[in-house]
């Protein structure tokens, strides 16, 4: 096969034209040059600043209370026998004392307790907003 340098040949040319492509690029490139500034806009946000000094504490912390449940479901509060269902009134006239430095409350079970009575003792905290409980761990 011979191939023939006439520019008689009326044949396909093969070569890829880019000057539209670039033409599009170009257009883009601009487009996205100015729009990009005004996509982007400061927004202020009021982040708090660092204390130097912390508050001071005003005054010592409560006693805790001992709440304990002995193998047969008697619940005691700070050693004295209640029944259970004194304990919510107890622990809404602790909390109202003053709601922002409550006493902790340190539960102590038996290990033969009834989860029931530990679960009711909690959903009695919880309902009067009391913040610090803990588990004594024998």
């Amino acid at each position: 096969m011979a191939f023939s340098n006439n520019s008689s040949d009326s044949g396909a040319i093969s070569d890829i034209n880019v000057t539209p492509l670039v033409d599009v690029l170009l257009v883009l490139l601009i487009i996205f040059m100015v729009t990009a500034p005004t996509v982007s806009y400061p927004i202020d946000v009021n982040l708090p600043q660092p204390t130097l000094n912390p508050p001071p504490q005003t005054s010592e912390p409560p006693p805790p209370i001992a709440l304990r449940i002995d193998a047969t479901g008697q619940v005691f509060w700070n050693n004295n026998p209640t029944p259970l269902t004194a304990i919510p009134g107890l622990m809404n006239e602790t909390v109202q004392r003053d709601p922002t430095n409550q006493p902790l409350l340190e539960i102590d079970t038996n290990d033969d307790a009834e989860y029931g009575v530990l679960a009711k003792v909690l959903a009695y905290a919880k309902n009067a907003d009391m913040k610090k409980i803990g588990f004594v761990q024998k």
